[in-house]
């Protein structure tokens, strides 16, 4: 069942990053931050509801082809490729998303990390379009993450703006 292996593997993501992230942290506290920034708790709440929206919309998307008869030659190996194709976007989206966590809370590299972020909206986007061209309506419920990842790279980057020479750990 795909949406097994798309809620599997978005959860994955989730924890890989959550464990990386520590908003408490002394390091974390002493930045200076956008006034414009969310509240903590929105950070979460947000995430959680984009990580649901994408497993659904990728499973979605991914059993729309996939219904269809693959086994009708050409078309059926266009349906396949198409299929693989899409796995590896989303896997390597999936990794851009954890990696952000790890680049900037625990590596504490804001520049690095807003650099990433801008790599996982552009790779969000991308997968937005593919998810859009296999299923129209699933595309269009997957755009708020593509859409929270251009705010996320935003963000980050002000964050690295107003931190110039941030060290990396506490003196």
């Amino acid at each position: 069942m795909t949406v097994l292996w798309t809620a599997a593997a978005t959860a994955a993501t989730a924890a890989a990053g959550g464990v990386a992230t520590d908003p408490d942290s002394r390091w974390y506290q002493r930045l200076r931050k956008p006034g414009w920034q969310p509240p903590a708790l929105a950070f979460p709440v947000v995430w959680t509801a984009l990580y649901a929206d994408l497993a659904m919309s990728s499973a979605v998307a991914l059993d729309s082809r996939e219904a269809g008869d693959a086994s009708d030659g050409q078309n059926g190996q266009d349906r396949r490729r198409e299929i693989r194709i899409y796995q590896g976007a989303l896997a390597a989206n999936l990794i851009l998303n954890a990696g952000w966590s790890w680049l900037f809370w625990r590596s504490r590299r804001p520049w690095l990390a807003a650099a990433e972020c801008a790599v996982l909206a552009a790779s969000s986007a991308d997968l937005v379009r593919r998810t859009h061209h296999l299923n129209r309506g699933a595309g269009v419920a997957l755009a708020p993450y593509a859409a929270w990842c251009g705010f996320a790279t935003v963000l980050s980057t002000a964050i690295a703006r107003l931190n110039p020479g941030t060290p990396a750990r506490p003196q």
